[in-house]
């Protein structure tokens, strides 16, 4: 797609001056981030990756991209015998796939089973300890190929690969109504919940506590300049020797998160962690999730494009992962507008929101509406003419956006 020209963008870009209190001069904000290990935040994993590997199996074989969602993914948690020294998932995972989708192109079967199942056995392998898909993994598969209202045969039937979709294909159309918002900077606080998280779940972290789970919840609060902070994080049952053992660990990996917080807040800001040993019960788990505890996780439920879920920013509820990568419009301008933010923010120095709309068939270069709001947008400068370029270009290239997410890979969680 060529840019936009400047005149028609003027009937959709609208680039706005924020004259709302920026986030850091607000009395009070909260944020939360689930970790990789969390329930719902495998299940986005496992959509996303279920779409990666679809769409790279239809580019492989056909040179084209199969219509497909998976969106709709369940995990429901396996059972585990637990105590001090010993944990064993006794009963697996189950993971529900519901969605839409081609089960072959022509005569030609597409090994959809078999691709769900290995997009959800990469997954769970990376975000646990110990995860046997062999002896852990029962995958649902309920995608259906019926055709939607006004739709050809060949959306989900496809009878050659010339019914399937090439990236780029100028007739890509919005295939949805979707109300998109991203932000940039981040917060100080968003910047210290994301960290923690990632400090938690690197690589650094677990190879000095291997008895450590990847199921990390982490909130975190902001009353003027005093930063609280909520860490829960489980360890692995079979490493626990006693309770005491338990709270010994935890302070030692309790006083790592309070070094990062010193390092990059300053002062000795508040950290509770892992608040319901408080009852005498220690967070153990058999593979590092309370998915082993037969806990259920659903795709769209926890963090959003940002990696953290915001209540004192405009956000978006869309669920992005899984969707497909070629016109689901609350996938690609999810991402768009995130990097719209951050690329404005870095071009502009000031705070960015992004807020993008569209209706169902709107052309993909061509939303309904663009709103960029900066704070300290400066009145009768060549700023707004920037601004305008960047979201033009953005809009212009959304087919490099699809090759990213389905090629490079896109963490929308």
């Amino acid at each position: 797609m060529s840019p936009t020209t400047d005149a028609d963008l003027s009937d959709f870009v609208f680039v706005r001056r924020n004259d709302g209190l920026p986030i850091e001069e607000i009395p009070f904000e909260l944020v939360e981030r689930k970790g990789v290990g969390h329930p719902d935040t495998m299940c986005d994993a496992i959509a996303e990756r279920a779409s990666r590997y679809y769409s790279q199996y239809c580019l492989e074989h056909f040179g084209r991209i199969a219509h497909h969602w998976f969106d709709k993914v369940m995990l429901f948690g396996g059972e585990s015998d637990l105590d001090y020294g010993h944990g064993e998932l006794v009963n697996p995972y189950t993971v529900l796939f519901a969605g839409k989708g081609a089960h072959r192109c022509g005569d030609t079967p597409i090994p959809l089973a078999d691709i769900l199942r290995r997009a959800a056995a990469d997954v769970l392998s990376e975000v646990t300890t110990g995860f046997d898909a062999d002896r852990h993994l029962v995958i649902d598969c309920r995608i259906v190929d019926h055709q939607g209202a006004g739709r050809g045969r060949s959306r989900y039937r496809p009878e050659s690969h010339d019914d399937l979709v090439a990236i780029g294909d100028p007739s890509l159309v919005s295939n949805d109504c979707n109300l998109l918002h991203a932000f940039a900077p981040f917060s100080r606080l968003e910047q210290a919940v994301l960290r923690i998280e990632r400090l938690i779940n690197g690589p650094d972290f677990k190879a000095r506590h291997r008895d450590t789970g990847w199921d990390v919840k982490v909130f975190g609060s902001r009353n003027g300049e005093d930063f609280s902070f909520i860490v829960n994080m489980p360890f692995l049952a079979s490493d626990i020797s006693s309770f005491d053992h338990y709270l010994s660990r935890k302070a030692e990996c309790r006083e790592e998160v309070v070094g990062l917080l010193r390092d990059t807040l300053g002062g000795d800001p508040a950290v509770l962690f892992n608040p319901t040993d408080r009852n005498g019960r220690p967070y153990l788990t058999a593979l590092g999730s309370v998915a082993d505890t037969g806990d259920v996780g659903a795709v769209g439920r926890g963090n959003r494009v940002t990696g953290l879920i915001t209540p004192m920013r405009a956000m978006s509820i869309e669920a992005p992962a899984g969707k497909n990568p070629l016109d689901h419009t609350g996938k690609l301008y999810g991402v768009l507008a995130q990097q719209l933010a951050r690329r404005l923010n870095e071009m502009t120095g000031k705070p960015v929101e992004t807020h993008l709309f569209t209706s169902k068939e709107a052309p993909l270069d061509r939303p309904d509406q663009v709103v960029v709001r900066v704070h300290g947008l400066q009145d009768g400068g060549d700023e707004e003419q920037k601004i305008r370029a960047v979201v033009a270009e953005a809009l212009a290239n959304t087919a490099e956006l699809t090759r990213e997410i389905i090629v490079t890979g896109v963490t929308m969680w």
